[in-house]
């Protein structure tokens, strides 16, 4: 599923306001500047500080900060 690119110029990461770009399979955004990632479920942006991943972990294959 691909991300919406209107929604994704209006995104930004909630914790530094930062850029976001989708990852290679588009299931999340990743923050370069706080080095995580935020899920992407069913196509929508999941864009809480608590559910990022961190950037190691997703790159791992870990997509959910909580089992």
């Amino acid at each position: 599923m691909s991300i919406n690119k209107e929604l994704l110029d209006l995104l930004a990461c909630p914790q530094c306001k930062g850029e976001l770009e989708p990852t290679g399979a588009e299931d999340g955004l990743i923050c370069h500047s706080c080095a995580v990632v935020y899920p992407v479920e069913d196509g929508i942006p999941v864009m809480l500080i608590d559910e990022a991943v961190s950037l190691s972990d997703w790159e791992a294959g870990k997509r959910r900060k909580h089992p």
